[in-house]
């Protein structure tokens, strides 16, 4: 895998061998950042269930400014340290090493871009994006990205936010939240 584009373009980011993790490929990164409009000017990106990293590193690849990376699997976290350290940039990213509950509980601050792609989808999607809102940790502009097994149904609406776009590319789903 490699980042798609942007400052760090080009650049081989590392995954993790095993069934533990989905890392998002190249084609489906690429289709996300084409989803959400290329690139960005500035913003703070939570990436809950980080994997390989590789959706935040490309967020802050494509202008976003700051990154934190939750995720609970220690030999994941070896690998999103390898991928941070890949940049050069280490001061704009953060590795939360832990379970996404209690990261969401030590959050204080909004969101502009959250990447979902938790293990048991939808009810956990559901949940996250719930208790993100009701701490405030959402910014009036985010936009959050749940990647999904393509036969997972997502509700219209959560929270108040509302699917503004879902597209399918090959086994995953990507379905795109804003605000109502």
């Amino acid at each position: 895998m490699r980042v798609v584009s942007g400052e760090y373009g080009g650049r081989t980011l590392k995954t993790l061998e095993g069934k533990n993790t989905r890392p998002t490929g190249d084609k489906v990164r690429a289709a996300i950042f084409s989803m959400l409009g290329q690139y960005f000017e500035g913003g703070l990106v939570l990436d809950l269930y980080s994997g390989s990293g590789g959706l935040a590193i490309e967020a802050i690849s494509r202008g976003c400014d700051r990154a934190i990376m939750v995720e609970k699997d220690r030999q994941a976290q070896q690998v999103i340290q390898t991928n941070i350290d890949m940049t050069k940039d280490n001061e704009r990213f953060t590795l939360m090493k832990m379970a996404s509950d209690k990261a969401i509980s030590l959050l204080n601050e909004p969101f502009d871009l959250v990447f979902l792609d938790p293990p048991y989808a939808k009810e956990q999607i559901v949940k996250d994006i719930e208790k993100l809102e009701d701490r405030g940790l959402l910014s009036p502009d985010v936009t959050i990205v749940c990647e999904t097994d393509k036969s997972v149904e997502l509700p219209d609406t959560i929270a108040t936010f509302s699917l503004i776009k879902q597209k399918t590319y090959g086994i995953s789903k990507v379905s795109l939240y804003e605000r109502n």
